[in-house]
Parts: structure tokens; sequence; C-alpha cells
């Protein structure tokens, strides 16, 4: 996109809010990402770290997670193979157009995060939605991984006791509420407190290795399956065409890594829209190959009886499968207090920014809040972790907040910086520009208030 003569206004002193107070909220960035210090020299002039190359491994590291495990569902909730590629493929275009919008105006604004370049070029209002779709979106992701945690050590817990299946058998240390419990205590609560997240980068790379692990062993146990997987019934259309829409949270919460992208940009050496176009798009291809190929794999083995949390239809006992659970599990055990930490720095933006107090004079006060928010934060995800045992049911909700970060703010943010060039004549470039951020917003509201109104009015109510 070629960029225009105006400037975005980035003036905090219009919005009334303090301009110190907004800097804890910078704090949300990518895992693995190293930045500078945001000023007017260093935009542009090589002074970041991150080659082509290690951007792309960045960007496929921020798409690839735990959300594989559902794509083989959302394969046979959206009617087989040929419309989950297919549904794949049409958002993948609106996908990278995101994350290319997302740099430019980054660019044109001089921000350096996701929620900073929504402020300063759309404004007031959305960037205050903006953060609190953040805070609301890591919330719920945070509660998915506890699910996560819970499913797997069900099965890894079943194949090492074993016990008759009667009624009132199972033993108290081996019930999931308090296997979920004692885990998060122990392990993800003190890893949770610390003002500074150290391990990062070593957690980035656990979650790599365990991603490509249990896609690996999805595709090897569909080449060579046990005698004792056969599928239910494999779907060859939607049952409904509602069913197809309600596949997209899924594909929106797998591969959304929009609010990280604007820093792993702002980091590369060469921080330009058109090598970060080809960056994005090698990223999301590499993440496509991934996603298809556990969708695929997974469908084909177990059909339409494929559990939400595909490791969940594998028997118990087997043992590559387990050690795939045992990945999944510490990645999510390293990757919660990251989207923690991320979530505790917007609600600390948030509250610095409505009292207007700055970071300077908020020190003595900052531990305890710290404190607060995050035992407050763990035990409410914790206890709907606890009652909300259906991981489906969550991705159904934080994957429309997804289809926000994917969508509707890159969209308003294209729209607004067209907007704001100042050109005697509109070409047709930019009115073609201005038309395709109106669909993008049009297409995630469309998505958000559909899988929102159906997680509600159907999966929450159910």
């Amino acid at each position: 996109m070629a960029q225009g003569t105006g400037s975005i206004n980035s003036d905090y002193k219009d919005w009334e809010w303090s301009n110190d107070a907004g800097e804890r909220a910078r704090l949300l960035q990518s895992p693995s990402v190293e930045t500078v210090p945001k000023n007017s020299e260093s935009q542009g002039n090589g002074l970041g770290t991150t080659s082509a190359l290690g951007a792309v491994f960045i960007v496929v590291n921020a798409a690839l997670g735990a959300g594989l495990l559902n794509f083989p569902a959302a394969f046979s909730m959206a009617g087989g193979v040929a419309a989950g590629i297919t549904l794949q493929m049409c958002m993948l275009i609106f996908i990278i157009g995101g994350l290319v919008i997302l740099a430019y105006c980054s660019q044109a604004s001089n921000e350096r995060t996701y929620q900073e370049v929504v402020w300063a070029v759309c404004g007031k209002v959305p960037g205050v939605l903006c953060e609190v779709a953040i805070a609301v979106y890591t919330f719920g992701t945070c509660i998915a991984f506890l699910i996560i945690i819970g499913d797997q050590e069900d099965k890894i817990i079943a194949a090492l006791v074993k016990e008759p299946e009667e009624v009132g058998s199972s033993r108290w240390y081996t019930d999931r509420k308090f296997t979920i419990s004692i885990t998060a205590f122990l392990l993800i609560l003190p890893l949770s407190i610390p003002k500074e997240i150290g391990f990062q980068k070593y957690a980035s790379s656990l979650s790599v290795i365990g991603t490509w692990y249990v896609t690996a062993v999805i595709i090897i146990k569909y080449i060579w399956p046990d005698k004792e997987l056969v599928p239910v019934e494999i779907p060859t259309s939607p049952s409904t065409w509602t069913a197809v829409f309600n596949a997209m949270p899924t594909i929106c919460f797998g591969f959304q890594c929009h609010v990280s992208s604007v820093p792993v940009f702002n980091s590369m050496k060469q921080p330009e829209v058109k090598t970060w176009g080809a960056v994005v798009t090698a990223a999301m291809v590499i993440a496509l190959f991934v996603y298809t190929g556990t969708g695929i794999c997974g469908f084909l083995t177990f059909g339409a009886g494929v559990e939400q949390d595909v490791l969940m239809s594998y028997p118990s006992d087997d043992i590559p499968v387990a050690l795939a659970r045992a990945f999944i599990i510490l990645c999510v055990l390293t990757s919660y207090p990251i989207l923690h930490f991320c979530g505790r720095a917007v609600l600390e933006g948030l509250w610095l920014r409505y009292t207007g107090i700055t970071v300077e004079e908020d020190v003595v006060r900052e531990r305890r809040r710290r404190l607060l928010q995050t035992v407050s934060w763990f035990l409410l995800t914790l206890l709907l972790a606890l009652f909300i045992p259906d991981i489906g049911k969550v991705i159904s909700v934080i994957g429309g907040l997804a289809a926000c970060f994917i969508f509707v703010f890159p969209g308003l943010c294209l729209i607004q910086a067209k907007l704001s060039e100042i050109q005697e004549t509109r070409a047709i470039s930019w009115w073609a520009q201005v038309s395709y951020g109106v669909f993008m917003v049009t297409l995630g509201a469309f998505i958000f208030g559909q899988t929102t109104a159906n997680a509600i009015f159907v999966d929450l109510t159910a």
C-alpha cells in the first residue's frame, strides 16, 4: 500500500487521559521479541535485530499453539475436508491482509503495539474497546488453557491408574477438579506473579516443539491407524449452512497472531510493508499446512465422532499420544503466565489512564495492585475452567473476539488511515482500499455477532 501525504493524529492530549499513564500497556508484545525504544530516529533505520527469516519464525510461533487441537472438530463442523480447506483459504486472504494493514498503520502512526496503533489511528473509543477486547481474549484463553490441562491429565491419569469403572470407584486424587487445581496452584500461580516474564523465549521454543510433535503424531496415526480407531461417520457436507460459520471461531482462534504482529514488525532490521507482506504470507502458509494437516488427518481418523480436543479421542494407553499430551501440558503451563502478563498489562494501562496517575507516581502501589490482579485473575479463570469442562464452548466465545482482532480493528485502521490522507483527488486505489476496509469490518462484525450469539444462546445455555 502506498503511503499518503497525511499523518495520523496520535496526540493523547485530545483524549484528556494521561499520556504517561499508557506506558504500561506497551508491555503487550510477542514472547521472543525484543524491540528497541520507540522514537523518531529508530523508525526504519535498521535498529531492529530481527531478520526477515527470524520474523517468519516468530509469526509462525505466535500463530501456532494449543488451538490446533480443535481443528479436526472444526473440519467436522464445516462439513468435511473440502469445506474445511475452502473456508481456511478464503479466510487466509483477509488474515494476511489484516497483518499487512497493521504494519502499514504502525508505520504511519509511529506506534509499536497493536492497541497503541488502534488508539492513534482510530481514536479513544475504538482504542478502549480494543484494550478491553484484548483483556477479555487473554482471560478466555487462560480458561481454555486450564481446560486443556484437565483434558490431558484425565487421559494420562487413566493410563497410570488402572481401576474398575464402577460408579464411585475413582479416587479423590484422580478427580479432574483436584488435578487442575493442584497443577494451577503449584505451577501456574507462582509463574504468573513476577513483574517481568524472563522465560518467554524458552516457552516459545517449547511451544513450537510441542505443536509440531502433536501434528506429526496425528498425521502418523492417520497413515498407520490402530485397529480400534474406526471413524463413526465422515461427513461430506455441513449439516446446516450456519454450521460453516460456527467453524470460523476455531480458525480465527488458531490463526490469530495479529495482537503480537505489530511488535514483530517493528523489531525487524528493515521494517518495510512490502517485506512484511512476504514475511506474513510465508508464515501463514506454514501455519496453514500445519493446521490443515492436523485438521484433515484428525477428522478422517475419527469422522463425526472426533472430540473438540482431538487428543481426547485417542486411547489413554497410547504412548506416542501420551507424550503429545505431556508436550501440550508443558506448552500450556508456560503459555498461561504469558497470556496473563499481557492481559494484566492492558488492565494496568487502562487503570492508569482512567485515574490519570503517572507510572512514576504509582510505583509504591504497583506491587500490591499486581498481586491483587494476579490472584483475582487466577482464581476466576480456575473456577470457570472447573465448571466449564467443554473447551468448545470457550473457543466459541474467544474465537469471536479473535475475529475482531483479525478483521474489525485492522479494517477500521485502514479506513481511518486512508481518510486522514491529504489528497486533492481520490484515486481508484484509494477507493479500493477504503472499500476493502469496510468489507473487513462488516465481515468481522458478522463473524463476531453470529458466533458469539450462537455460543451464548446454544452452547452456554445447553
